[in-house]
């Protein structure tokens, strides 16, 4: 193992021990390492980060940046190793990340969706689809939390359901819509379910593993395509992750509609594992009704009414 892969192994490790997961961090630079060793170089220059960064020709501004940005972060705490890694300077591939346009399912999309996981080979995995549809459109989890449950974390009972090692590794209780508790109860005593030694996966395949997210989002595109979800513009694209934009939604014009905006917000945030809240008030931008109903109430409070 090189010096500066040694490096590597030791920076992934220490930022994931605060919490970060950094998967795609680990890929990014385990191939500009391989891109520098295959340069014959042992030391980080900023032209080597530039020449790795802009690949492959004619790449998006923000995918580059995006490279460089990763690159950038591991060489400052190179520099503190060897002050002759160079760091490469800010403004230099400029690009702006954007976030995509959440493409909010209508309840009647939700059904559809739901329904369609008929044409999804084996009577469980049918099940299993429609299940996890389910889960997500009402708790709005995010999908690594949701295929990552294990049957231990549903609290039937009192209507729980535990995330374990979420997001920078926090874990959290969700409190169900009883209709969920139930659906989920069903699903667990289908008599179609495998039982494979050793997994304790929640939601699982036709053999008894856990489902994969590689193999989920195919599958979603293929439920989109059954049911005629189509994109509502280049920057509207019907993804699963928009489930838990939907709920996220929904639960704020709730909010509104109380009267009760503010406190609403504030369990939100922790609801959906949120560490930053300013992570869940992006989403007064994200529905036309619920920027109509915050600028409702704007008005009324310049107006003396609120």
């Amino acid at each position: 193992m090189s010096a500066l892969r040694q490096a590597l192994t030791d920076y992934l490790a220490m930022r994931r021990a605060l919490g970060y997961k950094l998967d795609k961090t680990e890929r990014l630079l385990g191939q500009f390492v391989s891109f520098v060793e295959d340069r014959g170089e042992n030391c980080l220059t900023t032209e080597t980060a530039l020449a790795w960064a802009t690949l492959p020709a004619g790449a998006d501004a923000s995918w580059t940046s995006r490279r460089l940005a990763e690159v950038r972060i591991f060489a400052r705490h190179l520099h503190g190793l060897d002050p002759a890694s160079q760091v490469p300077p800010m403004g230099i591939l400029p690009g702006r990340a954007r976030r995509a346009t959440p493409y909010l399912y209508s309840p009647h999309e939700i059904s559809n969706l739901m329904s369609a996981t008929a044409i999804v080979r084996g009577s469980h995995l049918q099940a299993t689809y429609r299940t996890l549809i389910g889960v997500l459109a009402a708790t709005g989890m995010r999908v690594g939390e949701a295929i990552g449950l294990d049957s231990d974390d549903f609290d039937a009972i009192n209507g729980l359901l535990t995330i374990r090692n979420g997001k920078f590794g926090k874990s959290r209780e969700l409190p169900l819509h009883p209709t969920v508790v139930t659906a989920l109860q069903d699903y667990l005593r289908r008599d179609d379910r495998p039982h494979q030694a050793g997994t304790s996966a929640l939601l699982s395949c036709s053999a008894g593993r856990r489902l994969r997210y590689k193999n989920v989002q195919p599958t979603f595109q293929k439920l989109l395509h059954r049911c005629s979800i189509s994109p509502r513009s280049t920057a509207c694209r019907p993804r699963i992750h928009d489930l838990r934009h939907g709920f996220a939604v929904n639960t704020i014009i709730d909010g509104y509609k109380a009267g009760e905006p503010g406190s609403r917000m504030a369990i939100l945030s922790t609801y959906l594992g949120h560490v930053d809240p300013a992570n869940t008030y992006w989403y007064l931008s994200a529905a036309p009704e619920l920027l109509g109903l915050a600028g409702d109430r704007l008005e009324r409070h310049l107006g003396g009414d609120a």
